[in-house]
């Protein structure tokens, strides 16, 4: 597949790193020498210097005989003009980075009036993100599968829950139609089995239906409080977004940004929030602005290690609920050691969607990727296909069914039914799958087949 990626950035090197597989020919269109060049020498791309929204520069690289086209810079209009032109010239699909509020609101007849085949705002997905999370104070993550029938939280045994030093097997006696799925434990990422056991300091991932992963988290929860009352530092684009879905939550809401033409946007559009003028990393100013009073702490700001400081300060004042952007991927080895919680990655939030449009054009005929998250700092995936007629793995029972190590045929959904398949059941053509494994590139369901 001939992909083709303008925008060498956060972004662009992530999906670079992640498409640039031997099936795929990747070509990188970025402004930047050095960038591009540094980009070249660690992955496996070629790259043109230029501008990506060029008719020459997009000939020059073969727009015309590419499957898609992905526009990732820093500017939307560049964005959505290259994907335009790239549509033009003839490539089959086009992806665009669009961040803007104003275009955001109209995405959808936007996207198709002009031939987009996808438009993504990495800060709106981000900002749903946060706020299940700030909804939800134990869970460190969740992901949604099914059109929201079912759900995939990330929990941490403490010393004092229930589930720590019980085996999976009691697990699922006592918890029902909801399954363990993945463990992080320390740097080791297991795709369990009903012999494992829980301990304390796991990081497991739980995947079930809506309701019965609600009352799980009931039954499990050691922090009973919920969110009354958040305070966000930091007032760009991410934060925009999060307020306009905090809104709905009846929270008494804080927001410290230091760039008055900001604050005052922010004050003009959410007049319910309270925005405060000042540096939300100056300890002296969360003092003042009674940071232990606050449930939740949110740290947006646009400098990773500013985020943390704030963060660890904010959990030095026991604050229930703290959750952290970091854009660095390099820095997540570093938060279990330092008791951090919940992590946001907005360049991971874009490429994940786009990897998973990437994915569902890779054997349509066999079946098509509906879902796809990265679990356990990266080290596995939770993936949802929707099953066709053609492929291997229909109609043969679970316990014969030669799969591949690590990993787990781990829910099926069958004419609205949701299922935590056993050995004796098997997968059926039109079923929705969600497997859990370690493997990064599958893209069809007979992937998962040795």
């Amino acid at each position: 597949m001939k992909i083709i990626i303008a925008g060498g950035g956060k972004v662009g090197s992530v999906l670079c790193a992640e498409l640039a597989t031997e099936d795929n020919d990747i070509i990188i269109i970025e402004k930047n020498e050095m960038r591009l060049e540094q980009l070249i020498n660690k992955v496996d791309v070629s790259g043109i210097v230029g501008n990506g929204a060029s008719i020459d520069i997009q000939k020059e690289a073969g727009v015309e005989n590419s499957h898609i086209f992905i526009a990732v810079t820093p500017q939307d209009e560049v964005n959505i003009m290259a994907c335009i032109l790239a549509q033009k010239l003839g490539a089959k699909y086009t992806i665009a980075r669009v961040r803007n509020p104003e275009y955001s609101k109209h995405f959808d007849s936007f996207r198709e009036s002009l031939g987009v085949s996808l438009m993504i705002n990495p800060e709106m997905e981000s900002a749903r993100s946060i706020a299940k999370i700030i909804k939800f104070p134990n869970i460190l993550s969740i992901q949604s599968f099914a059109k929201d029938q079912v759900e995939l939280i990330e929990l941490e045994v403490q010393k004092d829950s229930p589930l720590a030093n019980m085996s999976l097997n009691d697990f699922r006696t006592r918890y029902g139609e909801i399954l363990v799925c993945t463990i992080r434990r320390k740097s080791e990422t297991i795709i369990p089995s009903g012999q494992n056991t829980i301990r304390v300091g796991d990081h497991i991932y739980v995947l079930g239906s809506k309701a019965t992963i609600r009352k799980f988290y009931k039954k499990t929860s050691w922090k009973t409080k919920d969110v009354q009352s958040v305070l966000i530092i930091g007032g760009g684009r991410l934060t925009y977004y999060l307020l306009n879905v905090l809104k709905d939550y009846h929270m008494a809401i804080k927001v410290i940004e230091q760039n008055r033409e900001i604050a005052e946007d922010l004050s003009a559009s959410y007049p319910n929030v309270e925005i405060i003028l000042g540096d939300g990393t100056d300890q002296d100013i969360l003092i003042q602005e009674g940071i232990e009073n606050y449930n939740a702490f949110v740290s947006l700001t646009g400098v990773d290690e500013e985020n943390i400081i704030a963060s660890l300060y904010a959990l030095q004042q026991s604050v229930d609920k703290v959750v952290t952007k970091v854009n660095r991927e390099i820095l997540l080895g570093i938060f279990d050691s330092l008791g951090m919680e919940s992590v946001i990655t907005p360049k991971r939030v874009i490429a994940n969607s786009i990897l998973r449009f990437v994915r569902s054009l890779g054997n349509p005929s066999i079946s098509d990727v509906e879902a796809l998250y990265r679990l356990a700092n990266n080290e596995a995936e939770a993936i949802q296909f929707k099953v066709k007629n053609g492929s291997k793995a229909v109609g043969i029972p679970l316990e014969k069914l030669a799969t591949r190590d690590n990993l787990l045929v781990a829910y099926i959904i069958r004419n609205r039914k949701l299922i935590i398949p056993t050995g004796q059941d098997s997968i059926q053509p039109s079923d929705q799958v969600i497997i859990i494994t370690k493997d990064k590139y599958f893209d069809d369901i007979d992937d998962i087949l040795r």
